[in-house]
């Protein structure tokens, strides 16, 4: 077997969840939503936003990286 630089792609299946949210939440996802394509010129829908916000939360919560690189 070739010994390839780039490493094997992790599991990549979509997992759906389903939560419930406040009015005020989804009128601010709402307006987030307007302000990424004023931002960036390309409409997405705020189902397609959220799981890039929540990982840029985690990914910015340095205690928790931290925590979860300890072995």
């Amino acid at each position: 077997m070739p010994d390839l630089k780039l490493r094997k792609l992790p599991d990549r299946t979509p997992i759906k969840i389903t939560i419930s949210i406040t009015p005020d939440l989804q009128a601010a996802l709402n307006d987030y939503a307007r302000a990424y394509a004023e931002t960036y010129g390309r409409e997405e829908h705020v189902a397609e936003l959220i799981p890039a916000m929540l990982m840029s939360f985690v990914e910015s919560d340095r205690e928790f990286m931290r925590s979860r690189a300890k072995p």
